[in-house]
This record gives C-alpha cells, structure tokens and sequence, in this order.
C-alpha cells in the first residue's frame, strides 16, 4: 500500500529495477492486507465524498453569500478530486501486485506458520503483522547462509523491540523503514 498510497515513492522503482544482487521475498498475506486496505482507503474515501455532498447540497440553500457559492464550487471540485485518488490508489496498487508476480519470492502461509503465529505473539495489536513477521522468520530460518534485511514502512509494529530482537535471533540485522535507505545501503555495499 506504501507504493498505492506514494508514501514510499523509491518502493516502486525497487519493484521496477530489482538489481541482480538482490533478492526480494515477501509474505504472499501481503497481497490479501493490501487488498483489504485499499477496501478501507475507498470507504473512507467514500466517507469523505458522502460528507462533502451533504456540504454542498447546505450551501446550494445559501443564495446570497459569494463565499458559499466559492466554497461550493471547491467541494464540487473536491469530489472530482477524491474519484481520481481513488482510481489513482487503486491503479498503483494493482500494476504493484503485478509487479510482484515477477519479482518477488512470494513466501506461503503454511499451517505451521500459522500455529506458531497464534502461539508466539510479537505483534499484540495487529495479528495480521504478527503472521506476516511468523512468515518472515520462518523463511529467515530456512536461509541461514544469507545476507537478509528487512524493509517495512510499518515502523509501528515491525519497530517494536520484540519484533526487531526476533528478527536479529534469524539473522536479520538489518532494518529499513524507506527504500530510500534500503537503497543506500545496498549501494554502500558493492
């Protein structure tokens, strides 16, 4: 969502430019969170143009006044405004979700990843998360012989100090909250 949203505008060239040095895997859960956040991005988005109509519909009742009319003409504009976010949002992150079918290692959801997330919480707040970083360190565990970095926009789950001990514990010492940074980083390196 972080690459729909264009709160990590470097994440899509990462996705787009993979270098040959690199590896990306990621839970296949993902692609199901990210679908349902941007089902609750369009109902807010909904939300906010239901709320804004009934603005508009109060100020179409105030004949007299210039500002009414003026900010009228800005909700209007708004709801013109909110629609293409929506679409904008929705085509980002299905070209992204594309992008990943051939880029990516997709890391399954196993019935013992599963177990080990509902026994062994990181995550209190979100067990989503929790099964996504069971997914990580499982996958961690499987590849002990590799250099491994984390990349999470997600600061406030995967930043919690539990979880970044549990990603040191498989050998991921590494965290990055920006593509930017993972990219640096991997820049330093060569």
């Amino acid at each position: 969502m972080s690459i729909a949203t264009g709160r990590d505008p470097d994440a899509n060239n990462l996705l787009l430019n993979v270098p040959t040095s690199v590896r990306i895997a990621i839970p296949s859960i993902c692609c199901m969170e990210s679908l349902s956040a941007l089902e609750d991005e369009i109902k807010r988005r909904n939300r906010f143009f239901g709320e804004m109509e009934k603005q508009i519909s109060q100020l179409k009742r105030d004949r007299t006044s210039t500002s009414a009319q003026s900010l009228m003409f800005h909700l209007d504009q708004s709801l013109n405004e909110n629609e293409a976010l929506i679409n904008d949002i929705n085509a980002r992150l299905f070209a992204a979700l594309d992008l990943l079918v051939t880029q990516v290692e997709m890391l399954p959801l196993t019935p013992e990843i599963l177990r080990e997330s509902l026994n062994s919480i990181f995550i209190e707040e979100d067990p989503t998360d929790n099964l996504i970083l069971h997914c990580i360190l499982n996958h961690a565990r499987l590849q002990p012989n590799e250099v491994r970095v984390f990349l999470s926009n997600n600061t406030k789950e995967f930043g919690l100090l539990k979880v970044r001990d549990a990603l040191q514990e498989v050998g991921i010492t590494k965290y990055f909250s920006r593509t930017e940074d993972f990219l640096g980083w991997l820049q330093s390196q060569s």
